[in-house]
């Protein structure tokens, strides 16, 4: 990173900027701005980053009387390049990377903050729980019987993330503004798993800590649903390369152990694409995919049977 980098880095406040990347999320947009804004003091700025919307979002963005939202612009150059344009326009300690059809959960910030404070391993990150909510922003599933119980990674999780993507979104996830300044950010030339591939450099940085609480509300409906149910296990392969050829990555793992933790993800990956198939309604499709991915690595199967399972009760 070039020093004139390292210096904005340094100087920025206290607080946390949360962005928001978008196109054509007019719907949503407004909801989502205003649960980043309902945060209290922990809230410094919120950064919405147009990818060229031509459905009404910049207006209704740029009529939201609050001088913590700022508008950017960065048409057609992808989520991660919005992203990164984001942040790099962020005046705060922390960032936190919330998609326009999501919201933040009442106290998500400080929640958040709280944990990262109270660690003396100074982590680069921390993540905490979801909730999945529908169109019209009513909860379903079966997640507040299980959060909180379910044991999740924390600390120096690489080896885990190596293993599959267990971070849903990044709208649960707080991250030092300077580790991802460090980490590079997000990679524009993946189209899918930037998100994975970003998690597994800040965790190769240091520690990542996770909290049970609620942090959002991760919205199911109809573009998103048919946009993952449409997946399939090659669309990933070029995230997996990318990731397991990482030299950040490569130099915080046990090399020995990399074959493994590849074939784990295989079978995540395969896995995920079976649980939006099913929530998609092709049900035998998503059984043979399931089956494929225990064939593969048939010591998987009984993670492999939860997490389908998890998709047909909608957890």
């Amino acid at each position: 990173m070039a020093a004139d980098a390292r210096t904005l880095i340094s100087s920025r406040q206290g607080g946390v900027a949360v962005v928001i990347a978008v196109r054509n999320g007019l719907p949503f947009i407004r909801e989502a701005v205003e649960s980043a804004l309902a945060q209290g003091p922990a809230l410094r700025q919120v950064l919405v980053v147009d990818d060229g919307s031509d459905d009404g979002t910049r207006e209704a963005v740029a009529g939201m009387a609050d001088s913590r939202v700022r508008l950017l612009r960065n048409p057609g150059r992808g989520v991660s390049s919005a992203r990164n344009a984001g942040a790099a326009r962020a005046d705060a300690e922390w960032l936190l990377f919330l998609d326009a059809d999501d919201r933040l959960a009442p106290g998500a910030l400080e929640a958040l903050l709280d944990t990262a404070r109270s660690d003396a391993s100074h982590p680069v990150a921390v993540y905490g729980d979801y909730e999945r909510i529908a169109a019209d922003g009513r909860a379903f599933g079966r997640r507040h019987l299980v959060r909180g119980r379910r044991a999740k990674p924390s600390g120096r999780i690489l080896s885990d993330l190596l293993r599959g993507n267990f971070i849903i979104n990044g709208g649960v996830v707080l991250v030092l503004a300077e580790s991802f300044a460090a980490s590079g950010g997000f990679d524009p030339a993946l189209s899918l798993c930037e998100d994975w591939h970003l998690w597994c450099r800040l965790a190769a940085l240091g520690p990542m800590l996770y909290t049970p609480h609620h942090i959002m509300d991760y919205r199911v409906h109809g573009a998103s649903v048919m946009m993952g149910g449409h997946r399939r296990f090659a669309d990933f392969q070029p995230a997996l390369e990318r990731i397991h050829a990482d030299p950040l990555i490569r130099a915080g793992a046990d090399p020995a152990r990399l074959p493994a933790m590849r074939r784990e993800a295989e079978v995540a990956l395969m896995t995920y694409c079976a649980a939006q198939a099913y929530r998609n309604g092709a049900r035998w499709p998503a059984l043979r995919l399931a089956l494929g991915a225990i064939a593969h690595h048939p010591r998987r199967a009984p993670y492999v049977a939860a997490r389908f399972g998890g998709a047909m009760v909608s957890f």
